[in-house]
């Protein structure tokens, strides 16, 4: 039997506006996932350090602040600094269609979820991309 998927839920920099990734982060433990989520203002480095404590699948960032282009990569780099380069990094928020091309492009984000994507979406996406036995 596979375990349960493991999902960091943070909050990066300075964005005080956590309603979404809250949701996010229950509707993912109502899918069967085990959810941690940071909380506001992690720095990248306590979000990796989070996510190697947990031992998480995935990482999933929320932005709304417009830093995307230096947190994604921030925390990736970390991650690979730790052998962790086989957690997902996911995110969530309003981030530009081109912003999303190159952060994609470049391994800063396997998948990007814009306002109005649905919890299923998340889900099955999730599902289909993390092995867990």
């Amino acid at each position: 039997m596979a375990r349960k998927i493991r999902v960091l839920v943070a909050k990066p920099g300075l964005d005080g506006h956590d309603r979404g990734a809250r949701v996010i982060a229950r509707g993912l433990r109502d899918a069967g996932m085990e959810v941690i989520y940071t909380g506001l203002h992690q720095t990248p480095e306590q979000i990796v350090e989070a996510a190697l404590q947990e031992d998480v699948d995935v990482v999933g960032l929320s932005i709304l602040s417009g830093a995307h282009m230096t947190m994604f990569p921030r925390v990736c780099e970390l991650l690979k600094e730790n052998g962790a380069e086989d957690i997902i990094v996911i995110g969530g928020g309003t981030v530009p269609e081109d912003d999303i091309a190159a952060l994609k492009e470049n391994g800063w984000a396997r998948e990007i979820f814009t306002p109005g994507a649905t919890m299923e979406t998340i889900v099955r996406w999730i599902n289909e991309n993390v092995k867990t036995g």
